[in-house]
């Protein structure tokens, strides 16, 4: 549960310095919060669905159609939350690259080597440090 709650709050700041950075007007944090559990579950379930059937056009396009898809699930998720309201496809667009920026930038503090999602700061319980001196190159010689 605690992965999940994770990059939920991840994607929420994204979403919130998407918002704030393209001007898309929402009403309350709820939204934000609503915006990013959405957005997740698309790009959980649908996106991969979207990325096998668009695969030709996104060769064709040598990936700009994947930046294409993100911005139509951004405005496709904003169309289901009232409070939350994407002006147009290019607002969408910039608001969806924004998001991966941001959550991209976000997963690097919290997501580890393996994958899992956790504070990096932390060590699991009976995880040891590795003991390690530095060697001199010229000391060698």
């Amino acid at each position: 549960m605690k992965p999940f709650v994770i990059r939920w709050l991840c994607t929420t700041v994204a979403v919130a310095v998407a918002a704030w950075m393209t001007g898309i007007e929402f009403t309350s944090s709820v939204a934000l919060f609503v915006v990013a559990l959405l957005l997740g579950l698309v790009n959980a379930f649908i996106r991969p669905v979207l990325l096998l059937l668009g695969l030709p056009f996104i060769v064709v396009t040598l990936g700009f159609g994947i930046l294409v898809l993100n911005a139509l699930l951004f405005w496709m998720v904003s169309g289901f939350v009232p409070d939350f309201k994407v002006s147009g496809f290019w607002q969408a667009f910039f608001a969806a690259l924004i998001v991966s920026i941001v959550n991209w930038t976000l997963s690097l503090f919290f997501q580890t080597d393996d994958g899992r999602y956790q504070i990096i700061t932390q060590h699991q319980e009976g995880e040891k440090l590795a003991n390690a001196r530095v060697v001199d190159a010229d000391q060698n010689s």
